[in-house]
């Protein structure tokens, strides 16, 4: 496993694609930055971490099996990878926002993107983002986002936190291609947070509407009951959450 380590970039995501482009890159291969000048989250949202204080790195998946429309069970697969990391920290009250936002109680700790390759109707790679927020303390602005040191009170090692995690994403994928996804998705549809909880939810129009998670649809949709038990199946851009 090659770990690259810079002190900057704009996004460890574009450093590894444009690092695929230009030479073959081996699985499991790392870049990580103690700050990222133009880090992304989901949807195009700017994901800010003080330099040197926060996980901001990229990993590359190579697959060969997973066919587009089953592209979702890349992220059961790396907020499982992370949830079980957290999880041996003893983070508590950890629940997945759907899609693969990692929460503590209300408060989000982790962000992921992942970006794909694909080849024909097959995901040849994937570029997976990760920023976990570690041992910065003040996020001006964010009421709902946290870190593992307000949380546990100690300032953790960031390779050693970085370390567990490639392992479990590691792991979690050998588990997939082993066992398949049936097992994996039952524990994320679990882990979901609000899942089965009156919710207010904002379409794309901007209108509000009450309903229940349910768990997530084979292709990623949030699966939710609405009135009258109508089940409806919403896309990432379709609808927002609003606690």
């Amino acid at each position: 496993m090659q770990i690259i380590k810079l002190n900057a970039t704009d996004s460890t995501n574009l450093y590894l694609k444009d690092l695929m482009n230009s030479k073959p890159v081996s699985d499991y291969t790392v870049v990580m930055a103690d700050v990222q000048l133009k880090g992304r989250g989901q949807m195009g949202t700017n994901w800010d971490a003080e330099p040197g204080k926060n996980l901001t790195f990229s990993v590359l998946k190579k697959l060969d099996k997973i066919e587009l429309p089953n592209i979702f069970i890349l992220n059961i697969c790396v907020s499982l990878a992370i949830y079980h990391t957290l999880s041996k920290l003893n983070v508590p009250n950890l629940k997945i926002k759907w899609p693969n936002d990692i929460l503590s109680g209300t408060s989000k700790i982790c962000g992921i993107l992942i970006e794909n390759m694909l080849l024909g109707n097959r995901v040849n790679a994937s570029v997976i983002g990760i920023g976990l927020n570690i041992n910065q303390t003040n996020f001006k602005g964010l009421p709902r986002v946290s870190s593992l040191k307000l949380l546990l009170g100690d300032h953790l090692s960031l390779d050693m936190v970085m370390g567990s995690i490639l392992k479990d994403l590691e792991n979690t994928f050998l588990f997939y291609e082993s066992n398949g996804i049936l097992q994996l998705k039952k524990e994320y549809d679990e882990l979901l947070f609000r899942k089965d909880k009156p919710s207010t939810f904002q379409d794309i129009q901007g209108k509000m509407f009450m309903g229940f998670i349910r768990g997530v649809s084979d292709e990623g949709k949030l699966v939710v009951e609405l009135e009258d038990e109508i089940t409806k199946n919403f896309n990432l851009k379709e609808i927002k959450l609003l606690y």
